[in-house]
């Protein structure tokens, strides 16, 4: 066997694979060797079927697989061997004349070659990296809200500022139908709580829902309509009332505070608003970290610079998924994903610069340490070394849930890599600002 590279340029390669007869002979010879002995032929006996009969009749199918068998294990190792990093799978070059009575064959395969490129992680305008905190106002809803869900519901004859109203919500045509409760201090505006004051249950209102609340965002939980048409949406409903009702708000006292927090964490308003504080800032930790990443990942797409196969991997997307593309398919599919095709080289190169794989071990710990806070989480707070490998082995021996948890990790290392080595400036912002300049 002899395999032959023709660099055509730095992203493109053709690989030759010449194959001759004593490179499959043998072990054809062999399988049909053995086709014999279990052949059931009629006419003749087990064991004593002619060979020129086997191999008539089963000689070029096992020809033909085992030179296919040869021809992929031969092509792996050379890539492996010759360390050959390529995009998507080789490409068998067409042979519509290929002959399989002749003793030698030869097959060409299309590469497309990874580029090679450096990575700067020191962009000349800082990246921002916010902190996003929980401001007075916040806290002070957050209070009034916790107060309000614990507090005594009281039935009200006639809606009122404080209401809160349960009705039905409905548009036929959208298939809207939905049972809703609701406080007033969620609508847009005044025109539209003007619809609701004094209305008694039993009334039926007429409402616009691109005008209806403040958060559009609302319209997925009070409609049950998706994302997409929260934000667009611009139709009438109607509004049964159900229900009025008014929450008294709940004392903050210590019986408030066991509630919500368990018995004895906090003793005084104080430490609950030190504590609500905290618990948020973590939550919207996650956030900003999100925001670098996504900052930082836009930032290197856009100014790490390298060209790609183009030509070659809009031909190998044309078999390589489930339903098969034609060339114009290819092309808008190519370009839908190029951005992701070069962060995936991105990533995978800033990993093996700065030693960022995820080992077993980072994995089993990281399993097991959100085993813990889930066990904690339901009143098991000191779990056993053992139990908690033995549940963590049972998740990793899903492939998906693998998948899943070693990109957490390589996300959290990546993340803790542009923080070290990316030029950043940091910006303290609360959320309401932070979520109006982002996601308004």
């Amino acid at each position: 066997m002899n395999i032959t590279r023709e660099n055509i340029d730095e992203l493109n390669a053709v690989v030759k694979v010449e194959i001759a007869k004593e490179d499959y002979s043998d072990k054809v010879e062999k399988i049909l060797t053995d086709y014999r002995r279990t052949a059931n032929i009629p006419g003749f006996r087990k064991g004593h079927v002619p060979m020129s009969l086997v191999k008539k009749q089963y000689g070029k199918a096992v020809l033909v697989d085992e030179v296919n068998k040869l021809l992929q294990d031969a092509l792996n190792k050379y890539l492996t061997e010759e360390k050959l990093d390529v995009l998507g799978n080789p490409l068998p070059k067409p042979q519509d004349n290929l002959d399989w009575d002749s003793d030698d064959f030869s097959f060409e395969f299309e590469l497309g070659l990874s580029p090679e490129f450096e990575i700067d992680l020191k962009p000349k305008k800082a990246i921002t990296q916010y902190n996003i905190v929980a401001d007075v106002k916040m806290v002070d809803d957050q209070v009034e809200h916790i107060r309000k869900q614990y507090g005594k519901i009281v039935s009200q004859d006639e809606v009122q500022k404080d209401s809160e109203v349960t009705g039905d919500f409905v548009n036929m045509e959208l298939n809207i139908q939905n049972n809703a409760t609701f406080p007033l201090d969620k609508l847009k505006d005044a025109k539209v709580e003007k619809k609701f004051l004094g209305a008694k249950v039993g009334d039926e209102i007429t409402l616009n829902t691109k005008t209806l609340f403040k958060d559009n965002h609302d319209l997925m939980t009070y409609l049950k309509v998706t994302h997409d048409q929260a934000h667009d949406l611009d139709a009438d409903v109607t509004f049964t009332i159900k229900e009025i009702n008014n929450r008294e708000l709940a004392d903050l006292d210590q019986e408030l505070f066991d509630k919500i927090l368990g018995k004895g964490t906090v003793t005084t308003v104080t430490e609950l608003k030190d504590r609500i504080k905290t618990d948020s800032e973590k939550q919207f930790q996650q956030q900003s970290d999100q925001k670098l990443l996504n900052d930082v990942t836009e930032f290197l797409v856009e100014n790490t610079k390298f060209e790609l196969p183009a030509t070659f991997l809009q031909k190998w997307m044309q078999t390589a998924g489930e339903e098969p593309m034609d060339e114009q398919q290819a092309q808008e599919e190519y370009e839908r994903t190029e951005k992701s095709i070069r962060y995936q080289l991105i990533e995978g190169k800033l990993i093996e610069d700065h030693k960022l794989q995820v080992t077993f071990e980072e994995l089993k710990n990281h399993t097991m340490d959100m085993v813990k806070v889930q066990m904690a989480q339901f009143g098991q707070t000191d779990p056993s070394t053992e139990d908690l490998e033995n549940i963590a082995s049972r998740i990793l021996s899903n492939k998906e849930e693998v998948r899943r948890l070693s990109e957490q990790l390589t996300s959290q290392k990546l993340l803790n890599l542009y923080k070290n080595e990316v030029n950043l400036k940091a910006k303290t912002i609360t959320y309401d600002d932070f979520v109006k300049e982002f996601y308004s």
